[in-house]
């Protein structure tokens, strides 16, 4: 080995390290990496930043803005509202349910569209009696099945395409990973039908898991007029920090303040609504200055002002690693956490003073706006409302629906590259105002755009130093005597431990000059190698830190993270197995 490659190898395992960590964002993480092989002399600055040039990940910013306007408008509502019907009791209700969701996030992002579905498929299964956890998993993977049916299924596609152009090869055509994709869809969905009421357990939802149990319970407490805590603030009357227990909303009668700050005056007639556990309800009938008013559960609804949400803490999240406390989240979010939902059980003890963790659910209480001031940020991948109410469909839907199929069609033809056609129609929705140029920024997910972009390098610098080539002649060395299949089979088990570990778009970036240097020294067709590395890098189904819409569902569905590996092998198995047969005879060696 060359000092360049050392110096690559090096790097690429210091990346991966800290991906694995998750203590440093992946964007941080993987343009250092870029800095670095560029500084040590391994590539030059143009090579290191080719990604940032590509169009790639110009793609697939403009897709993001496209995909929130079609969520924003509540066009694919229609389609996906009421799918699960009112007959069968799993399966069929599961069929309704993955076929369209499959189909739409072939062509969209497929964050929206499960996170439109979770609080839909919540409901339905609460008001039936049934265990969501059945259902929301499944969702999660029809969506990544999904995205293996056309180039601008996934932005992981995307970028293999890109540099599939950087290292001399013809771009991905429209369908062409739907030769192998449509088999492993159709195959994965009939198996989710099948297996999912008997392999998936029971679990219960957050809002299952809070009313069925009962261990958090709110009651109202009325200020006595003139009396010790008349006319003072939630701090001076130390109301701030009850154990157990601590004050959602007041409300003045004709305002309803939620969250509620230490410095909010309470007066003689507010109405307190005080959350936590049942046993330390009681102690408020104890404090000088309250008198009771009735009881009743926490999840009821009755008051138009307040809502209760549901949101998922992902790995980019400002709050993974730190206490409520210590981010002030009253004062920074306007809402006030109700209880931590963690691997299928809500968290006991003092809630101020619990470390949030990757895929934690809050049971939040705000006011109406909560959803639209963060549904779009980092903070949190789902805000849902625990009410369960469908979105709404606006006037102008049609138009986001017209420019995707417009997008599809012309680059499905040829007419009109990908690109070209992404960006004119982002451009048309912010300027026919479905979007606002801030709604439309929020949109693009910078974070995994920094990471495309910055693995474009370090993809780079393996080709340069040729670590790729010594990667590959092992991987020949090592499979050569079982064929095609059998180093095929290498490339596409190293891709998926990949990107369970990190992240799918770094892990097929980092594979794909290995796959196609393989392909050469092993006499295979370089473009069904790296359709193969893209398949493999989206085929996450054995962890819920694997894939994005994993996570989303990871909370709401009461998960445990063994869940995963339970009912994921069977899809892993089945997309490595087709992947290794079909890629061969369809992409054969020249």
């Amino acid at each position: 080995m060359t000092l360049d490659a050392w110096i690559t190898l090096a790097v690429i395992v210091a990346v991966l390290a800290v991906l694995v960590r998750g203590r440093v964002s992946p964007a941080v993480t993987v343009f250092g990496g870029a800095v670095v092989v560029m500084v040590t002399g391994v590539v030059t600055p143009d090579e290191a930043f080719s990604g940032f040039s590509n169009s790639a990940p110009l793609t697939v910013a403009a897709l993001y803005v496209l995909a929130a306007g079609i969520e924003k408008t509540g066009a694919l509502s229609v389609v996906m509202q009421n799918t699960l019907g009112d007959r069968g009791t799993y399966r069929l209700p599961l069929l309704r349910t993955l076929t369209p969701t499959m189909a739409a996030s072939a062509f969209l992002n497929n964050t929206p569209i499960v996170a439109m579905l979770v609080p839909e498929v919540t409901s339905w299964a609460r008001r039936r009696g049934l265990s969501v956890s059945k259902f929301l998993m499944p969702v999660s993977y029809a969506a990544i099945l999904g995205g293996l049916l056309t180039v601008i299924g996934t932005s992981t596609n995307l970028v293999v395409s890109g540099q599939m152009s950087a290292l001399g090869l013809e771009e991905m055509g429209f369908f062409e990973i739907g030769k192998v994709g449509l088999p492993i869809a159709l195959v994965g969905l009939v198996l989710m039908v099948v297996l999912a009421p008997v392999l998936l357990p029971g679990r219960r939802s957050v809002r299952t898991e809070i009313e069925e149990e009962g261990r958090r319970f709110s009651v109202e407490m009325i200020v006595e007029p003139g009396g010790p805590i008349d006319g003072r603030t939630v701090e001076e009357a130390n109301l701030r920090d009850l154990s157990g227990l601590f004050l959602a909303s007041v409300d003045r009668g004709d305002t309803v303040i939620a969250p509620v700050r230490p410095e909010t005056v309470l007066r003689g007639g507010n109405r307190l609504h005080f959350v936590g556990a049942i046993e330390r309800v009681v102690d408020l009938q104890e404090m000088r200055g309250l008198r009771s008013a009735e009881m009743h559960h926490v999840m009821d609804l009755g008051e138009p002002s307040v809502r209760y949400f549901e949101a998922v803490v992902g790995s980019r999240s400002p709050l993974v690693g730190r206490t409520l406390k210590d981010v002030g989240f009253r004062a920074m979010y306007q809402a006030a956490v109700l209880g931590i939902h963690r691997s299928g059980r809500l968290v006991e003890g003092t809630l101020g003073t619990e470390r949030i963790r990757l895929g934690d659910t809050l049971v939040l209480v705000s006011d109406p706006d909560f959803k639209s001031r963060w549904r779009d940020r980092a903070d949190f991948l789902l805000v849902a409302e625990l009410d369960g109410k469908a979105p709404t469909t606006a006037s102008r839907a049609w138009l986001p629906v017209t420019l995707l199929l417009a997008v599809v069609v012309l680059a499905a033809t040829g007419l009109v590259p990908i690109l070209s056609g992404s960006l004119v129609a982002a451009i048309v929705l912010v300027g026919a105002k479905v979007l606002t140029p801030l709604e439309a920024r929020r949109a693009i997910d910078l974070e995994v755009i920094v990471v495309i972009a910055s693995a474009f390098g370090l993809a780079a610098a393996m080709q340069a130093s040729g670590l790729a080539e010594l990667v590959a002649g092992g991987l020949v060395d090592a499979f050569g005597d079982f064929g095609h299949y059998g180093v095929l089979l290498g490339l596409v088990l190293a891709t998926v431990l990949l990107t369970e570990l990190i992240t799918n778009n770094a892990a097929a970036l980092l594979m794909l000059p290995v796959a196609v240097t393989t392909a050469g020294a092993a006499g295979m067709d370089p473009r069904g190698a790296a359709i193969a590395v893209a398949v493999a890098a989206s085929a996450s189904f054995l962890s819920p830190i694997g894939y994005q819409t994993n996570m989303m569902v990871y909370g709401p569905g009461g998960y445990r993270f063994t869940d995963y590996a339970r009912f994921g092998w069977v899809f892993t198995v089945v997309a490595v197995a087709i992947t290794v047969l079909l890629v061969p005879v369809l992409w054969p060696a020249g």
